[in-house]
């Protein structure tokens, strides 16, 4: 083990988006700083992203996301623009704002450049340490003050801080922590973000009394082909059945479970409940000419999704008619007649203006064959569960208390989202902030 080093405004662990901004605005306030990234290169999941973007207002947010914690959920909202400003002072290129998801509003951000920027900002006025985790948080009289790091050789360093920030990117990577809490099935599902992403935050913020929570809060995900080996994870965006809330969503048993509608980020979860975490999507011709073969967000041009999944072996399938549903291949496990009485159903109740389970935002039956049919399953990008923390980015105890010198943001820190969704770079961005100006405040109170 090497000497200790002198004390450091900020110790940061994580090099996605709530890490760098973090790391680059404390630089950029004087701040002494040193990121710790475990991967070889810094950008975390940011990297496969392109849109920032958040709810429109705190009543929206609301709305959308009714069992988020109200005060986190609304900081994002009230410091989302202030946020895109930083974003744009780094010589950014952040487009105008577009409507995303159908409830959200944000612009398309060159986040290579701007990943970069934070990169050279950080390395010009601090310390940047790539391929290096931490062993243990230094804790010392109820404090945490700084850590112990390591890299793949051995190697190992005392890095003291006044303030240690978490934002390793949650516990998505890890299956059994998948498992333990989100679903048992969750361990087998595919990762749609950085794989280093394993809960390292979360370990060693629970080594120090922190609050996990909250509990059953879910994943941000969307459904893809299963069948289809994935090894880029550019590759996600591109088979993500994002219009499969203008669709009809299959079980085992041939019936249907939700209400497809809300949107495929809330499908994700509710296939994830169904046996096997796998539900066939229908959809006519009109929903592949009216919503498939448009752009999903305004500025992104659409892809032929049915057939790339097709070329690359999903379960995949085009019926004439919807009596052709009787002849479901037997490999696949679904009920041929059952699925087809209940596509039968759902139009007549369509037409009839009563589906059940209701159809919020899209009741309209499915009658202009041919249809399409293909088998998805949940993808997870970031967990919601965390560790807790208040609106200034500190990481909270079992009593509910700040935790002095740990800061948690991004998908470490639990309580924005819960089953619901409005934005996760923003949210990364605006608490990665945030965790920065707390530990100016503290430098300035040390000094």
């Amino acid at each position: 083990m090497s000497d200790s080093d002198s004390i450091v405004d900020l110790l940061v662990f994580g090099g996605g988006m709530a890490g760098m901004s973090a790391a680059a605005r404390a630089c950029s306030d004087g701040a002494s700083v040193v990121l710790v990234e475990k991967g070889e290169a810094i950008g975390g999941s940011a990297i496969y992203a392109g849109f920032i973007w958040t709810a429109p207002t705190i009543e929206v947010m609301r709305e959308v996301n009714p069992d988020g914690d109200p005060g986190l959920s609304a900081q994002v909202v009230e410091h989302f623009a202030a946020a895109l400003d930083w974003v744009r002072s780094l010589g950014v290129n952040v487009a105008d704002p577009v409507t995303v998801l159908g409830y959200g509003r944000g612009s398309q951000t060159d986040m290579a450049n701007y990943l970069l920027a934070c990169d050279r900002l950080v390395r010009d006025h601090g310390e940047v340490l790539t391929g290096w985790s931490a062993h243990a948080l230094l804790f010392e009289d109820g404090a945490v003050v700084g850590a112990e790091v390591e890299n793949g050789a051995g190697a190992r360093r005392v890095i003291r801080a006044r303030s240690t920030l978490l934002a390793t990117g949650g516990f998505g990577g890890d299956p059994a922590m998948r498992a333990e809490h989100i679903h048992p099935l969750a361990a087998n599902l595919p990762l749609r973000a950085n794989p280093n992403s394993v809960g390292d935050g979360l370990r060693l913020g629970l080594s120090v009394g922190a609050m996990f929570g909250p509990p059953n809060a879910g994943f941000y995900g969307h459904l893809i082909p299963s069948k289809v080996a994935y090894n880029n994870p550019y590759e996600f965006t591109d088979l993500t059945f994002y219009h499969s809330e203008h669709g009809v969503l299959l079980n085992l048993e041939g019936k249907r479970f939700c209400d497809e509608t809300v949107g495929d980020h809330l499908n994700a979860l509710h296939v994830l409940d169904q046996s096997d975490a796998r539900a066939l999507l229908v959809y006519d011709q009109r929903v592949r000419d009216e919503w498939m073969m448009v752009p999903y967000v305004e500025g992104v041009e659409p892809l032929d999704k049915f057939q790339l999944a097709y070329r690359r072996s999903a379960r995949a399938a085009v019926a004439d008619a919807i009596e052709e549903f009787e002849a479901l291949p037997d490999e696949w496990g679904y009920p041929g007649p059952a699925s087809r009485d209940t596509l039968l159903e759902f139009n007549r109740q369509c037409e009839a203006g009563a589906p059940n389970p209701g159809r919020e935002l899209d009741a309209l039956p499915l009658l202009t064959p041919p249809y399409y049919i293909i088998e998805v399953i949940p993808a997870i990008t970031f967990t919601f569960s965390g560790l807790r923390i208040d609106p200034q980015a500190r990481v909270l105890d079992e009593s509910g208390e700040a935790i002095p010198g740990l800061l948690a943001a991004g998908a470490d820190a639990g309580g924005v989202f819960n089953r619901a969704y409005a934005g996760g770079l923003a949210c990364a961005l605006v608490f990665g902030l945030q965790a920065a100006a707390t530990a100016i405040a503290e430098r300035a109170a040390s000094a």
